[in-house]
């Protein structure tokens, strides 16, 4: 989950990083779901270098147990996906 700071700011760079760790999927407008085996440290580190000193950034291993309405991902990333995480 992050917090762009800047508006109007251009961060493809930021998504590109993101979706570069393969399987990805967009949660809500900036949360975004990754599957991969790197640390939280190693994420975090990785995605700040592609944001601002002041943009916000939280990084957390999900676990099997979630719930969801309304997100942009389908349902069937989540089924798909969460039992691998």
């Amino acid at each position: 989950m992050y917090d762009l700071r800047e508006s109007g700011r251009n961060y493809t760079k930021l998504h590109e990083a993101i979706k570069a760790y393969g399987i990805w999927a967009k949660i809500t407008e900036s949360t975004w779901g990754i599957v991969t085996d790197s640390t939280a440290t190693k994420i975090r580190d990785n995605l700040s270098s592609f944001m601002d000193s002041n943009d916000r950034l939280f990084v957390i291993k999900s676990g099997h147990n979630s719930a969801w309405k309304n997100v942009i991902a389908s349902n069937e990333w989540f089924k798909k996906h969460l039992k691998r995480i």
